[in-house]
């Protein structure tokens, strides 16, 4: 029951949005720390920009979560139509087509006429009258991943300014916590991919630093 369990919830959520969410969030916190002056940031300054950072992730991650909810929806109703298509009747030349369409091309090239066919076979045999598309709850709790995801890597940015009395250290400790984070995800996410699991931490994390640095500097 518990394997049943863990793989529902990687269905949820893959890898891939588990670590890019994480990222996105963490860039646009990082973008609001760093722009706190050493020279300038108060307590209120820094308070201040704590709470601007983590309006601005609760504000995206809602946004994010909205948009996670209709690409679902629009994904699900494509293969519905497909689906419907199918179950219609059209000629075999049109089926392969619409399958071709909604595989990945080298999979469609690969698979062939032949592969393409008994593609169409089985769908057609194996679906009854097609769903209408709906979002069910897998569907919310994947939102609600998404957004607590993109909310909740704004707080190791923030600890440091709530644990040390100096603005300096505590933009330094931040920045660090953020680069390390970045790093962990390019790990996962190359390890996902099946890559060298460093070599993805490396570049995530200096395009990360990149990408922050281009953010604050057009004004993000």
């Amino acid at each position: 029951m518990q394997n049943t369990g863990e793989q529902k919830r990687a269905r949820v959520l893959n890898p891939i949005e588990r670590a890019t969410e994480v990222i996105f969030g963490l860039l646009m916190a990082m973008t609001f720390t760093g722009t706190i002056s050493v020279a300038t940031a108060g307590q209120e300054a820094e308070r201040t920009m704590m709470l601007a950072a983590l309006g601005c992730n609760l504000a995206w991650g809602l946004a994010d979560a909205m948009m996670y909810l209709l690409r679902t929806l629009i994904e699900r109703t494509r293969s519905h139509t497909l689906l419907t298509n199918l179950c219609a009747g059209v000629d075999a030349t049109t089926g392969h087509a619409l399958i071709a369409e909604a595989l990945p091309p080298r999979l469609a090239g690969a698979a062939g006429t032949d592969g393409l066919e008994l593609l169409r076979h089985r769908l057609v045999e194996s679906s009854d009258i097609p769903v209408k598309p709906r979002l069910g709850w897998d569907d919310f709790k994947g939102a609600i991943g998404v957004f607590l995801l993109v909310v909740s890597s704004t707080f190791p940015l923030v600890v440091p300014f709530l644990l040390l009395d100096q603005t300096g250290p505590a933009i330094r400790v931040s920045n660090l916590i953020g680069l390390a984070v970045l790093f962990i995800a390019g790990w996962m996410l190359a390890r996902y991919a099946g890559a060298k699991p460093w070599q993805g931490a490396v570049v995530v994390a200096v395009i990360g630093a990149m990408l922050i640095i281009a953010i604050i500097a057009l004004g993000g």
